[in-house]
């Protein structure tokens, strides 16, 4: 096990030539996510071709990346010399639309240019007194504000004034408030004309409650807004109803992981497996559904179904020709969301061997889990039902994101050898209790993943740690793991869960 807190590129230097089995990682997606600037491009072909060094030759990487910019990621890894091989698409319906309301837009048009103005007097107000965003967003708990209080002319896209609520708790980082500063706190922008002719037809209640993953936006935010209502309201002017219901975004609700291959150092398959122990994907580890009466086994002493033997409801080894499979693993996975599920189609039994009934996806016999939540077994494949119910994995849950964190104290960190709590930890400060990182990946679909293409007993490199959910994963499935993390934040974060994953 092996923790390295820097830049990957360097960290990844001191890794010796084809010493790890399959690459498990969900690096930056160049898109600006929050405004981060770790989030501000995709890794380099150089980041990829010193990834592709340290794997085994035909180990496997998943590599994520989102919608508007896989294309840049792919390129990237395929030209630092990795054969692609396909794409696992990760489907939910929890995402959360950022789409420009353009009729609005249009009716606010009179009192746009006044508004931006206010905006960046304010913002250039803040800097004069050498205020950071961090120190803004200290001040704020856990709001990213910060950002949108600094914005500089004409860089900044989101320039904005203080709350009243916002003003009082920044208040001692200013020498002096003056009354201009106050009122706009108080007043915050220009009101149109327009919009404030606009007729209120109805309301609605914010849609940044709990089916919002806490990563979309930042907790603050979803604090703040959460129970708010809003109203909503008809056109006031003829070019804004021209272009009502017209928008900027589709709702996100897809991520994808690249599966990609190290290039074979023999001349086949089977020569390279049996040198290496890499070249092959796990089929029957990670198949769909599994008989009554035994499971697949995972975690510590297996990972899936691997060397011709299952096991039994009671742990003793059975042999796989007594077993029934289950499904081929697809490259689709989904998060089992009402919104998701009603776009599979309805699917008939298919006569076939027999095999436990897997309506229940939530029951836990989705395609992450061994576990059969049954006893009826039916003629077919599998019984009637949508089709969605061999492909599920649910977003991380606030229990997954922060679980260990409260309970964990700092002074057992540095027990931990082989990189782990190798740097100094303050006990004050040191242990995290809240997961802060904005885009946490469940631990269920990344232990898949990483069982999907890591050997038994192999090691899973992540490059881009973030906040641990891979080397969680990995320790669950069994596997050695070694993560590379710049912000020592999140670093202290993924060091934590993960420690606590071992204990």
């Amino acid at each position: 096990m092996k923790l390295l807190q820097g830049d990957c590129l360097e960290q990844m230097k001191t890794l010796e030539d084809n010493s790890v089995d399959a690459i498990v990682s969900d690096p930056p997606y160049g898109i600006s996510f929050m405004s981060k600037k770790w989030d501000y491009d995709v890794p380099s072909v150089e980041v990829w071709k010193e990834a592709m060094r340290v794997l085994k030759p035909g180990g496997h990487a998943l590599i994520a990346c989102g919608t508007r910019t896989q294309h840049r990621m792919v390129v990237n890894i395929e030209d630092a010399g990795f054969e692609i091989r396909d794409v696992v698409s990760w489907i939910y319906g929890s995402g959360f639309p950022k789409s420009l309301n353009i009729g609005k837009a249009v009716d606010k048009m009179d009192a746009a240019e006044a508004q931006l103005a206010r905006r960046y007097n304010f913002t250039e107000w803040v800097r004069s007194h050498d205020i950071t965003p961090k120190q803004i967003n200290a001040c704020l708990g856990a709001s990213d504000m910060g950002r949108h209080y600094t914005d500089i002319l004409p860089t900044g896209k989101q320039p904005a004034i203080m709350t009243r609520e916002h003003l009082e708790a920044c208040r001692h980082l200013f020498a002096d408030v003056p009354q201009w500063v106050e009122d706009e706190c108080d007043k915050r922008s220009v009101e149109s004309e327009n919009f404030k002719r606009r007729e209120v037809v109805g309301s609605k209640k914010s849609s940044l409650g709990g089916t919002v993953a806490a990563g979309e936006r930042d907790a603050g935010f979803i604090a703040e807004h959460k129970d708010k209502s809003f109203n909503i309201t008809a056109p006031a002017t003829e070019a804004a109803k021209q272009w009502d219901g017209w928008g900027t975004a589709l709702k996100p609700s897809s991520e994808f992981f690249t599966l990609c291959r190290k290039p074979l150092s023999e001349k086949t398959i089977a020569a390279n497996v049996l040198k290496w122990g890499t070249g092959g994907i796990n089929i029957d580890g990670c198949r769909v559904g599994t008989d009554a009466g035994w499971s697949y086994p995972s975690g510590a002493g297996g990972n899936g179904f691997h060397g011709g033997v299952g096991r039994k409801a009671d742990g003793s080894r059975k042999d796989a020709c007594e077993s029934t499979q289950g499904r081929f693993p697809a490259n689709l996975i989904h998060d089992g969301s009402q919104e998701v599920l009603e776009l599979f189609p309805e699917s008939k039994s298919v006569a076939g061997k027999k095999i436990l009934s897997t309506s229940n996806i939530y029951g836990g016999n989705s395609l992450l889990s061994s576990k059969t939540k049954g006893t009826d077994e039916i003629s077919g494949y599998t019984d009637p039902g949508s089709a969605a119910r061999f492909f599920y994995c649910a977003k991380a849950s606030k229990k997954d994101r922060d679980e260990g964190l409260e309970a964990m104290t700092a002074k057992f960190a540095p027990t931990m050898g082989n990189g782990i709590g190798a740097k100094e930890h303050d006990p004050e400060t040191a242990t995290p209790k809240k997961n802060t990182h904005p885009t946490v990946k469940p631990t269920a679909l990344m232990q898949y993943l990483c069982r999907l293409i890591t050997p038994t007993g192999g090691t899973v490199l992540d490059p881009y740690m973030g906040s641990g959910s891979t080397g969680k994963a990995a320790i669950k499935e069994g596997f050695d793991f070694i993560g590379c993390e710049l912000d020592p934040d999140y670093f202290n974060i993924a060091e934590t869960r993960i420690n606590n994953e071992i204990k």
